[in-house]
């Protein structure tokens, strides 16, 4: 698997610290920032393809398999609990954030909003595939807050106190597929850490997020960007990456052998004048063999995990 650098989850990181945590902002931002009540509003949850859409690409996205893929330690049953811990409370405040959207409805211009929550989930696509691109973006909270002002209508306000049971159930269903889609990734951890890399992932489901919107506006077929996470996620996989690592290793270590056997009897005949001859030798090895499996940046002092 290929060293990432995700722009999302290294900025957040620095932040929170700790996997768990780390985990439970990427997968809650989407609550916090407006993103997800954005969508409810827009009526992206509204059908069957929309909830699988919704969850896969907002709380299962390329930020979340990074954390799970490259920042969780244990066994993958440790990390489908921790997983389950952090999806439950995701699920519940979906539900919540639901059952409150018919009262910011009767205050909004649906018209008007829908253009700018496609603005937003199309501004996360540039900012998850490009760190450089978002840097000049605005962030989806400011975004939200001024779609909220150029479509608000407080003429029409009023408190909805009769929960629209099938919203919350549909919100509740888009969470559960995110997490869902969380908890297969940490189960199969082992195995997707070797043949999945990440940066191709990453940009694929940016592409899928980016085409999101478009469905929304009717400018793309609704089922766009579920075909888009489909291809992505076969071309993400590279399993021969794994097998010419596996195929390299041992020749570079019978080169070594080999080597060091060759110094060793070198040492021997010259009685012992050509031993700091073996020692380099043995040191070059150990530094190709660094070379070939470090990690960019240890030269620097730097410990992070390839992905940061």
């Amino acid at each position: 698997m290929s060293s990432s650098q995700h722009p999302i989850a290294y900025r957040l990181e620095r932040q929170v610290g700790g996997a768990t945590k780390l985990l439970a902002t990427v997968m809650g931002l989407p609550l916090v920032d407006g993103i997800f009540p954005a969508m409810v509003l827009a009526g992206a949850i509204d059908d069957p393809v929309g909830i699988v859409q919704v969850g896969l690409l907002v709380f299962g996205g390329s930020a979340t398999v990074a954390v799970i893929l490259a920042e969780m330690d244990g066994t993958p049953r440790e990390q489908a609990m921790t997983v389950l811990a952090v999806g439950v409370g995701i699920i519940a405040l979906a539900s919540v954030e639901a059952a409150f959207a018919p009262t910011i409805e009767s205050a909004l211009n649906m018209d008007v909003f829908k253009r700018f929550a496609a603005l937003v989930m199309g501004a996360i696509a540039a900012k998850t595939a490009s760190a450089r691109v978002g840097e000049y973006l605005p962030s989806p909270g400011i975004i939200i807050g001024f779609g909220m002002l150029a479509s608000l209508q407080p003429a029409g306000f009023e408190l909805v106190t009769t929960i629209d049971t099938t919203r919350v159930l549909h919100a509740a269903a888009a969470a559960g597929s995110g997490v869902g889609f969380a908890l297969s990734v940490a189960l199969l951890g082992p195995w997707l850490r070797n043949i999945v890399d990440i940066d191709r992932f990453r940009f694929g489901s940016a592409v899928a997020l980016g085409v999101l919107p478009l469905s929304i506006l009717g400018l793309a077929p609704g089922r766009a960007p579920l075909a888009v996470l489909a291809v992505t996620s076969l071309l993400a996989l590279d399993p021969g990456e794994q097998v010419d690592a596996a195929v390299e290793a041992p020749d570079q270590s019978q080169q070594t052998t080999d080597g060091a056997d060759a110094s060793d009897n070198t040492a021997v005949t010259d009685g012992g004048k050509n031993e700091n001859v073996a020692g380099d030798t043995a040191e070059d090895a150990e530094e190709s063999v660094e070379t070939a499996y470090g990690y960019p940046g240890e030269e620097d002092g730097d410990e992070r995990r390839p992905w940061l």
